[in-house]
């Protein structure tokens, strides 16, 4: 079992780490009192497999007396359970920056009355609890796609570099709305439509005669060209931004033929790069 504490100072990135912790499988726990961290652990222990990986934040939002989180830490070295502690800083003026740039409030502003002296009464609330830590990231100088890549360094070392990121192409029908959760949409409803065939109304763009009516066509070929050399430039640059899951819809009129047939060979394409990518077809049996 993988059992993290994640700590550190408010706008330091403890979010981000968290996310990223989330998307290599780790359950997350954001904000468990410590006293709860003991019986936690043995929900744990009890468990089937369900919480092979746990990481949970503790920090200055519980309140400024860290007694209980090194009490719950000297219960887990009681029950000979392993865990390690990870604590996430920056420094003064990146952590001022950012939260100037959000125009959220420091948990101790109200308290400290400036946000400079809260970020400097933090850190010192929060140094026994550094030096209590396995790990230490420091997110001054890190943009999230080189923070996650530490990260999953760290924890996630046996991850398929480069392509971890998991990709969805689904074929919908305009007509029946966009889909909310995808991240790029492209419109196929220029391609001729096999809805107008009377032989090929009935089947979908899985079956090879709707397939090969679409693609049959020049501006289909030069169409999946297009797309072929997109995919070529940008699912680089998502990984390398720290994307974890990236949806493509294809859309056509009705979300039966042009939309799939494209879909499909469009996932395959991607398949062929070495992306763990997948088809749905939404609106595919629709009437």
């Amino acid at each position: 079992m993988e059992f993290l504490i994640v700590s550190g100072l408010s706008g330091a990135g403890k979010s981000t780490v968290m996310s990223i912790l989330e998307d290599s499988g780790f359950f997350c726990v954001d904000n468990l009192p410590p006293v709860l961290i003991p019986k936690f652990a043995e929900l744990c222990l009890a468990g089937t497999g369900t919480y092979e990986r746990v990481a949970m934040v503790c920090d200055i939002r519980g309140g400024e007396n860290f007694d209980g989180l090194f009490e719950a830490m000297g219960a887990l070295k009681s029950m000979q359970f392993q865990y390690k502690v990870v604590f996430v800083e920056a420094d003064n003026e990146a952590i001022i920056k950012r939260y100037k740039e959000t125009r959220r409030s420091h948990p101790l502003m109200e308290e400290m009355g400036s946000l400079t002296r809260a970020v400097e009464r933090e850190r010192a609330v929060m140094e026994p609890v550094r030096a209590r830590a396995d790990y230490i990231i420091n997110s001054t100088t890190l943009p999230v796609r080189k923070l996650r890549g530490q990260v999953l360094d760290m924890f996630a070392p046996n991850r398929k570099c480069g392509n971890e990121m998991s990709v969805t192409v689904t074929s919908f029908g305009f007509k029946y709305g966009l889909p909310l959760e995808a991240d790029l949409v492209f419109d196929v409803r220029f391609l001729p439509n096999p809805f107008y065939v009377e032989g090929l109304r009935p089947q979908t763009g899985m079956d090879k005669g709707v397939a090969d009516y679409v693609f049959g066509n020049p501006t289909a070929q030069e169409l999946m060209e297009r797309l072929r050399g997109m995919m070529d430039f940008l699912l680089p640059h998502f990984v390398e931004e720290g994307k974890s899951a990236l949806v493509i819809a294809i859309g056509c009129t009705g979300g039966r033929h042009r939309s799939v047939a494209v879909t499909h060979a469009l996932t395959e394409y991607i398949q062929s790069l070495g992306y763990a990518a997948g088809e749905t077809h939404r609106d595919m049996t629709r009437a």
